[in-house]
């Protein structure tokens, strides 16, 4: 039975793959800018990893690619997404050092960094438009890949929580915070949201594992300690690595089905 070839996207402190076997890695051009793509196994299997920010954290959160990353990924050969992320938590039920893999998604504003939409439909009267209609954003058996690595390997990690998408790169304030505890979040980050969304346009299913680095302001009665974070942070590249090593083994045969369906015009 084959394995799905899987495309995987690191953030912060996970800018190179540990544990990647490194066939080849290139630059792919799309209609949205041009963006290295690494192709190696992981786990035994065939996967193709973007770095949101690239080595040396060259790009801010308001710097990220979104449209051209997952393009790339999908003309890579990509049949599913698995992405991770650093978050700060917004439920105080969350341990700093576990991991979550997320089932609902807050943002609102489904914007890009530059301010425009959040979507592949640029174009009036383009091939494809239409509406991403789902119930839920991510794909079940994707989320399910992933909590049987995490606890495969050993790690800590919740099933389900609402993730939060905020705009970088400052992080929030208490009210702001507040507001998202109101709204059910369980943890905040400034780059996922784009591409769950991005992922859902193109057919690509897609999951999110997040990690917790921090605790957002005023969920804790004292702040966690920017060394905490900046430990956590490298502390992540390891936990996300063994993780998504166990998560992509479990994707054997037929690809999961992209999440919802499209009301197309065409």
């Amino acid at each position: 039975m084959r394995a799905v070839r899987v495309g995987i996207v690191t953030g912060s402190g996970t800018y190179a793959l540990p544990g990647l076997q490194v066939s080849g890695a290139s630059e792919r051009a799309t209609a949205f800018g041009a963006v290295v793509v690494t192709e190696g196994r992981l786990g035994g299997v065939e996967v193709v990893h973007v770095s949101r920010h690239e080595p040396g954290h060259r790009r801010l959160s308001n710097h990220v690619n979104h449209r051209a990353n997952v393009l790339a990924l999908r003309d890579a050969g990509a049949e599913a997404v698995l992405a991770v992320t650093v978050c700060g938590a917004v439920d105080p039920g969350l341990s700093l050092g576990s991991l979550i893999v997320f089932d609902d998604l807050h943002f609102l504003a489904n914007r890009l960094p530059d301010g425009t939409l959040c979507t592949l439909h640029t174009e009036v009267g383009g091939a494809g438009r239409g509406h991403w209609v789902y119930e839920l954003p991510f794909s079940e058996a994707l989320r399910h890949a992933l909590l049987d690595g995490a606890r495969g390997a050993g790690h800590d990690v919740r099933d389900g929580g609402c993730y939060g998408h905020v705009d970088g790169p400052r992080f929030n304030t208490r009210a702001e915070i507040r507001m998202l505890a109101q709204c059910g979040v369980a943890a905040v980050s400034q780059t996922a949201g784009a591409e769950t969304v991005l992922c859902g346009e193109a057919e690509l299913p897609y999951a999110l594992l997040g990690y917790v680095t921090d605790y957002a302001n005023g969920v804790s009665a004292e702040p966690t300690p920017v060394s905490e974070l900046a430990r956590l942070v490298a502390a992540s590249s390891d936990a996300f690595a063994t993780s998504l090593s166990g998560a992509v083994g479990r994707l054997a045969g037929a690809a999961p089905p992209p999440v919802g369906v499209h009301l197309r015009f065409d």
